[in-house]
């Protein structure tokens, strides 16, 4: 008995002396065990390359697995609650993208308020959407294609990747400035509206440079502008929408959050790493392949880049009477 009586006394000497390690020293200790970045989105895509690059720096520089886990569902709402649940100890990320600032304005019944529940990391990237139109439509630069449209109000039928999508919401905002009347037609993903786009089924896509590029190249469709306020490197002919419609802009984002109340420590580690990561020439050739421009910056930066867009998106989602499908 007196020896039972030791061994828990120890135990309990030992336990209750757990909780007393600081969060510097837990942080030093980070990470001892394989992390996960889940990506909302099915793996392939833009946001699923993005995360991958994101994670094998991540690995390289600190020494264990930073694996990818792909959670597709609901525009990323079920990646975003699987992180939101998740412990605040480092081990699950989120890869933010633009779909997040717009699904609080889309969604009214969601068990997590993104602004909330995810603290921000970094912005990786801004990503650019490029305006291609079907090579039979009659305008080869974007004041001709707002003139054909308002010729034909009613008549010029536009893709996207789904209601609600940052595709949908960029060609909404579009509508409302330049004063035309496009029709929507949503499509599962936005490969499909581009392949209907080629056919000559839809007459113009808000496409991301992903998925538009090699068609773009080939001859396929026809680049008329970009959604970003100045040139893409990749696509460095093609003019900005602003500069036809002043003030425009639509740029999505591509960055990492993670749970709220992550120890701050583990929060400036993996900035400082993703910030380094950024600055490597192979990391920053990829992202520019894939029309983004590389940004970086501290969680701060991040969190008022996501405010931002998501006061501005809800403004466009009403104004539309956007909802979700």
């Amino acid at each position: 008995m007196k020896l039972f009586r030791r061994t828990f006394t120890h135990l309990a000497v030992g336990a209750a002396a757990l909780p007393a390690l600081s969060p510097v020293s837990w942080a030093q200790a980070y990470p001892s065990r394989t992390v996960r970045i889940v990506v909302g989105f099915p793996a392939g895509g833009a946001t699923d390359i993005q995360a991958r690059l994101m994670g094998e720096w991540l690995t390289e520089r600190l020494g264990q697995q930073f694996i990818v886990e792909n959670k597709p569902g609901a525009s990323g709402n079920i990646g975003t609650e699987t992180v939101a649940k998740s412990l605040a100890d480092g081990y699950t990320l989120l890869q933010v993208v633009t779909p997040h600032a717009i699904n609080a304005a889309l969604y009214s019944n969601l068990s997590f308020d993104f602004m909330r529940d995810i603290a921000p990391v970094i912005c990786a990237a801004r990503l650019a959407y490029v305006v291609v139109v079907n090579p039979s439509v009659p305008a080869a630069t974007l004041p001709e294609f707002i003139a054909y449209a308002k010729a034909n109000p009613g008549k010029i039928n536009y893709g996207s990747a789904g209601m609600g999508t940052p595709q949908n919401i960029a060609c909404e905002l579009f509508k409302m400035m330049a004063g035309v009347n496009l029709v929507h037609v949503p499509y599962k993903g936005g490969a499909p509206a581009v392949a209907d786009l080629i056919s000559g089924h839809v007459q113009v896509v808000f496409a991301p440079i992903s998925e538009s590029i090699q068609q773009i190249k080939a001859g396929r469709l026809r680049p008329l502008a970009v959604t970003t306020t100045a040139r893409l490197d990749v696509l460095p002919e093609v003019p900005p929408i602003a500069d036809f419609v002043p003030g425009y802009e639509a740029s999505g984002f591509a960055g990492i959050g993670v749970p709220k109340n992550t120890p701050v420590e583990i929060v400036n580690l993996l900035n400082k790493e993703l910030n380094a990561g950024l600055a490597d020439s192979k990391i920053r050739g990829r992202i520019v392949e894939l029309g983004g421009t590389v940004l970086g910056g501290t969680p701060q930066e991040f969190g008022a880049i996501l405010a931002e867009a998501t006061d501005k998106w809800a403004k466009v989602i009403k104004f539309a009477g956007i909802k979700a499908e």
